[in-house]
């Protein structure tokens, strides 16, 4: 037994509540109407197509077509990092594109070979809910260490350059604003896993559940993706950071100026 089906006019129906929101907005001069009216209206535009593309997937699951359609989802997801990070998507789309495949690729597909224990790896109703969950997620965790680590040093510029000549040595110089931008992207995830199931039902887990999936069984999957979304952030967050040295650091090992978006 599924879910039961949404009609349009029921979907419609959450519309009601912008009016309030927009009112308060208005009373505060909070000048963020025309956005929120165009995130709302993107979205629904966006989810429409992928909804209509995503039958087509499942329909004729190909494993051409379902890796294709995840590396198109690496590639936006790459942009969407870097942009938020203020960084040059030019300067840095190439290692932060491998950084987020490595690991996505090697848990995607652990995921479906060894937890699921699925026949065809590449079965699209597997690869690419689950491929979008471990993206999604990743998004957050790379953008806090990659902004962190960088922002950090443009900020202590002088205390970093002192630290390399002290010890003479990149990795030893940047070593404390490595630790705490993988401390700063991975601590929302661990206080989620903290209180998942207490706090908060996670998506997954309820979206089994509604679907007609018997609880326990909901609760496995969601640890098993839980676990998974943890070990991908973790591993592309730190590969994000390393690939990106080359890039980020000049012969001299100063920081390159020209890897941030000016703010005009």
């Amino acid at each position: 037994m599924g879910a039961q089906d949404l009609t349009l006019l029921s979907l419609a129906s959450l519309l009601v509540f912008l009016i309030p929101v927009f009112y308060i907005n208005r009373r505060l001069k909070l000048k963020i109407n025309k956005t929120m009216s165009a995130s709302i209206i993107r979205m629904c535009i966006q989810l429409s197509f992928v909804g209509l593309y995503l039958e087509f997937l499942f329909k004729f699951n190909s494993p051409i077509l379902n890796i294709v359609y995840l590396l198109i989802m690496i590639s936006i997801a790459c942009q969407s990092i870097l942009k938020s990070s203020n960084l040059k998507i030019r300067k840095l789309f190439i290692p932060v594109f491998f950084s987020l495949l490595l690991p996505f690729a090697i848990i995607l597909l652990f995921f479906n070979a060894v937890v699921v224990r699925i026949d065809n790896l590449f079965e699209a109703k597997y690869m690419i809910p689950i491929g979008g969950m471990l993206l999604g997620n990743c998004l957050r965790s790379i953008i806090i260490g990659l902004n962190n680590f960088y922002s950090g040093i443009k900020k202590d510029e002088r205390v970093y350059l002192y630290s390399l000549s002290l010890f003479s040595s990149r990795i030893q110089a940047l070593k404390p604003y490595f630790k705490e931008s993988i401390t700063a992207s991975i601590t929302p995830t661990i206080a989620s896993m903290a209180t998942i199931g207490l706090v908060s039902l996670p998506g997954m887990m309820t979206g089994q559940i509604i679907g007609g999936s018997i609880p326990i069984v909901a609760i496995k999957y969601q640890i098993a993706i839980m676990l998974s979304i943890f070990y991908t952030e973790y591993f592309s967050t730190i590969l994000s950071v390393l690939f990106s040295l080359k890039v980020g650091f000049n012969e001299l090992d100063v920081l390159n100026q020209d890897i941030f978006i000016s703010k005009k």
